[in-house]
């Protein structure tokens, strides 16, 4: 089975580039399941409804997201009605939607998808380590995979987290701080890992924004409003390919597609 984990989509140049490329990447590398991290695709902040439609029709499986889950007040409706869209799981009771699921890929193998957000330099949430625990206990098992998007700004938490599902779940895929990095690897145990996964939106910016914008907020320390940038677009991602009867990873690749 070869699972296809797209990086954060930012706004309109994002989501355009996965347009370009998913159908591609699907047939080329016989993808079975698509997912990707959607929580900067409207404007580069949030979610809304049309988006999370738009995304879904590109082909995309499951949408997971992050600290940004919330920040457009049309997009909350859909946590509730859609069952492709998660949040993070360790929000508290109250939170809208839900924070893993079970779905099902074309040829009928049943994969779950865990999201979890960090909490070195993010919100008080709950434990992540803890949560996973808990979701993995109810999940059960029999599944032929298990992927864990965790949403988090520190390579130590997103490292300690991997290694403590390391043998347990397929795949912990780091999100949220829209660089890819380069220590892609199996761990001893046959969970595939990535530190961050990187972003799908604008190459020619600073993780998806005009980089004026960004450089003018560093210099003045003012509140200024972020505009995603338009040039230069490009898909970052990763494909693992795992072995159904058990859930291990084999492989793990990263993916950078450019646009024009």
């Amino acid at each position: 089975m070869k699972i296809l984990f797209i990086g954060d989509i930012v706004g309109r140049t994002g989501r355009q580039m996965v347009g370009r490329s998913l159908p591609r990447l699907i047939d080329h590398h016989r993808i079975d399941l698509v997912i990707a991290n959607g929580e900067n695709a409207a404007a580069g902040f949030g979610l809304t409804r049309d988006v999370v439609g738009e995304l879904l029709d590109l082909g995309i499986d499951v949408l997971t997201t992050g600290n940004h889950a919330w920040d457009k007040k049309d997009g909350l409706v859909c946590f509730d009605q859609e069952p492709a869209l998660l949040r993070p799981a360790n929000y508290p009771p109250g939170a809208p939607g839900k924070g893993y699921g079970v779905y099902q890929t074309a040829a009928s193998r049943s994969v779950a998808v865990i999201n979890l957000e960090g909490r070195v330099f993010m919100g008080a949430l709950d434990c992540p380590f803890r949560k996973a625990d808990e979701i993995l206990e109810r999940v059960g098992s029999g599944h032929s995979a298990v992927v864990v998007d965790f949403h988090a700004e520190t390579t130590s938490e997103k490292g300690a987290l991997g290694t403590y599902l390391d043998g347990r779940v397929s795949a912990v895929l780091g999100t949220h701080t829209h660089v890819q990095t380069a220590d892609e690897r199996v761990l001893p145990g046959g969970t595939a890992f990535i530190s961050d996964v990187g972003m799908t939106g604008s190459r020619d910016s600073v993780i998806g924004i005009r980089k004026d914008q960004s450089v003018q907020r560093f210099l003045s320390q003012m509140p200024i409003k972020y505009e995603v940038a338009k040039g230069e677009p490009m898909l970052c991602g990763v494909i693992i390919e795992i072995e159904e009867a058990t859930g291990v990873a084999r492989r793990i690749e990263r993916v950078m597609e450019l646009g024009s």
